[in-house]
């Protein structure tokens, strides 16, 4: 069974930088790469046969553009394309069904209708079975490269998102910071200040303890990847926006319910990904 990719492409800019970005990742995993053009369905199912055969030639023209600009500049990369007719978000869950991962711009137009993280982006972020990485424009500089953030939650540590961040920075060779964002108990993290430093201390040596406890074991299956663990005593949406300032990738997770209404992003994630500086990747988990 052919292992795949799948990116989102519109007529506009930041799918272009998102299809630039899935064609790296393409290549660094070997995976093949799936350009997905969405066109609207015909209002009541009541077909136009002019304003479908445009958008088709729309479509198959947008794709043949961007197929041809990625091929260039990843030539070893196998592609394909596919146009689809419906609501965007639904479109590329469908075809995404069974990929590795699912790449959206931050913002769109053309099959995208112009929305903006909060609507498209947001949507499939929140409810596709598969990793969504979510590419802002412009992409993180090349400097930045060297490092891939993931948010950890060590008194709840969710194994996928930390699995897919170790492997990320080893496809990548690059370091891995392991963000662990905690709070004084009970407390609103400005009253540290008036908390004595020794506390301070003790209780952040009990938070680096346990961030280390959850990495041991993936450490143990990526021995190649190096690792930062990097406790700090701040809002979790304010130390993953603040790592991702000095990262190429950050990788967040996400709750994934058996139900419909328990696909949904939480509100750190949700933070992440209206300001991040990087590339976001969300990966559900159970």
């Amino acid at each position: 069974m052919t292992r795949f990719l799948v990116a989102g492409i519109d007529a506009s800019r930041e799918s272009l930088v998102a299809g630039e970005w899935a064609a790296e990742e393409a290549d660094r995993r070997g995976l093949e790469l799936r350009l997905v053009f969405v066109a609207p369905s015909p209002a009541d199912g009541i077909a136009e046969p002019p304003i479908a055969l445009s958008w088709q030639r729309s479509g198959e023209e947008v794709l043949g553009r961007a197929e041809a600009g990625l091929a260039a500049g990843r030539p070893g990369v196998a592609m394909s394309r596919v146009q689809v007719t419906g609501s965007t978000p639904a479109a590329l869950l469908s075809t995404a069904r069974a990929a590795e991962l699912l790449v959206v711009g931050a913002r769109g137009d053309g099959g995208f209708d112009g929305l903006v993280v909060g609507s498209t982006a947001l949507v499939v972020a929140s409810c596709a079975p598969c990793p969504v990485a979510v590419v802002p424009r412009p992409p993180a500089a090349a400097r930045h490269e060297a490092e891939v953030a993931v948010g950890v939650d060590a008194r709840k540590a969710a194994e996928p998102p930390v699995d897919f961040a170790f492997g990320a920075a080893r496809v990548r060779q690059a370091r891995l910071r392991a963000v662990h964002a905690w709070a004084l108990a009970g407390a609103p993290p400005w009253t540290a200040l008036a908390v004595p430093e020794e506390d301070r201390a003790a209780w952040e040596d009990e938070e680096v303890q346990r961030l280390s406890d959850v990495l041991r074991e993936p450490r143990k299956r990526y021995p190649d990847v190096s690792v930062l663990p990097d406790a700090v005593l701040l809002h979790p949406a304010y130390a993953l926006v603040h790592a991702s300032q000095r990262a190429g990738l950050l990788v967040v997770g996400r709750r994934a319910g058996p139900r419909a209404a328990e696909q949904r992003l939480g509100p750190v994630a949700h933070a992440v990904l209206h300001h991040s500086h990087c590339p976001v990747v969300v990966v559900p988990h159970g």
